[in-house]
């Protein structure tokens, strides 16, 4: 059954008050590194975390009593097992979810703390998706697919809609693509009252559904690969999605994980917010320099989701630290008599660096049993400030070593 902008805004009706109106509001600094005028649409906000939230609740809301008292069960990497997961305890229709184990950790306990019976299995949506398909047959669940259910993209679309009301004079609308559901139902609400406005979908390098259906003319499935941007991983495009997608946007385009670890990195510190991998490609797009005809024009990014383990996004500060240059490693020889190590450590402060760490190799060393290696770990300001403090050490007789 085709999706229309009526069953999109019949999905705005019908989850008024289960789902915020999320915010919209405009970002100076990321105005600023890109050069567009942008508006960040933080569905992250939600009660759940991601937009997911917007096509569980219409999607439940239309199951017949039966189904409901029954319940219902998807295989999702996390957020629309979140979403499900709330709403059904709000609804009370009693949820199951499959999630592949390379679901985050966050969202496994999230969703087992929202209620729902959560089953971890196999290392890839297919995989879960099978064993979904199995507990529906012999439990009589309803099956509610996360990205290609009719009654899921109407309630996606539903902050297109949002969008258009709060950004009125928008050019454009950079949104992330996985199982397409979310840029399926944005991009068929926005074109069918804005045509003009420019609907462009981001996808990882890791991933990349939406641009093998385009080269194939029809989804099909890709392999897994690790990406941060787990919220894509989806193997393949939703049939019912690209369809429609595909009418409608106006251009894909890829981008790598460090632009997307890159891109976590800016939107904590200058938007002060956390996202997840998938709801930081559409930023990586433009810090990237992909969408050049964009500057200067209005441009709204859809932040989908914030739902990232604490442990990857500590990883990811540290590697964009490391990327910016402004925390760097290096390992200088040094004497081993008392005394050379100070040396080192005041060449470093009166080079304005600090030391976040030091280990002295012994073992491996070389010949000169008068020496030590001293790997140090450095905090800098920049680039600039590295290249400094490298001719500084050289300068005072500490041959270098620099990590790559």
């Amino acid at each position: 059954m085709p999706v229309t902008l009526s069953d999109i805004r019949a999905a705005a009706r019908r989850i008024a008050g289960g789902v915020i109106v999320s915010p919209c509001p405009p970002s100076i600094p990321l105005s600023e590194i890109t050069g567009a005028n942008i508006a960040c649409k933080l569905d992250n906000v939600q009660r759940t975390g991601s937009f997911k939230e917007r096509g569980a609740r219409n999607a439940l809301l239309q199951l017949p009593p039966a189904a409901q008292h029954r319940g219902v069960i998807a295989a999702s990497a996390g957020n629309h097992a979140l979403g499900l997961a709330y709403h059904g305890r709000l609804l009370g229709i009693p949820v199951t979810v499959v999630m592949p184990d390379y679901a985050p950790l966050i969202k496994i306990t999230t969703c087992q703390r929202l209620g729902a019976n959560v089953i971890v299995h196999g290392q890839d949506f297919t995989a879960a998706r099978a064993l979904a398909d199995d507990l529906v047959a012999t439990r009589e669940l309803t099956y509610i697919h996360g990205f290609d259910a009719p009654a899921i993209i109407a309630g996606q679309g539903t902050i297109g809609l949002e969008i258009l009301k709060q950004v009125p004079d928008v050019d454009a609308i950079v949104c992330p693509v996985g199982g397409g559901g979310l840029l399926a139902g944005l991009s068929l609400a926005v074109k069918s009252l804005r045509p003009k406005v420019k609907i462009i979908g981001v996808e990882s390098e890791s991933t990349g559904n939406y641009a093998a259906a385009l080269r194939a003319g029809k989804p099909v499935t890709v392999s897994r690969h690790p990406t941060l941007a787990d919220g894509l991983a989806t193997l393949t495009v939703g049939v019912n999605a690209f369809a429609l997608a595909r009418r409608h946007v106006d251009q894909v385009v890829s981008v790598s994980e460090d632009a997307i670890s890159l891109a976590i990195l800016r939107m904590l510190e200058l938007e002060k917010t956390v996202v997840e991998g998938a709801a930081a490609t559409p930023l990586a797009a433009m810090m990237a320099g992909l969408l050049p005809k964009l500057r200067g024009q209005k441009v709204v990014l859809v932040v989908g989701g914030g739902n990232i383990d604490p442990a990857i996004l500590s990883r990811v500060i540290e590697k964009g630290l490391v990327h910016d240059g402004r925390l760097t490693r290096f390992t200088a020889i040094i004497s081993d008599r008392p005394g050379g190590l100070a040396v080192l450590c005041r060449v470093i402060a009166d080079a304005g660096a600090s030391i976040k760490d030091i280990a002295h190799d012994r073992a491996f060393s070389g010949p000169d049993v008068s020496a030590v290696h001293a790997v140090c770990t450095v905090e800098t300001r920049d680039r600039a400030h590295i290249a400094a403090l490298h001719r500084a050490l050289k300068k005072n007789g500490f041959p270098l070593v620099v990590a790559k």
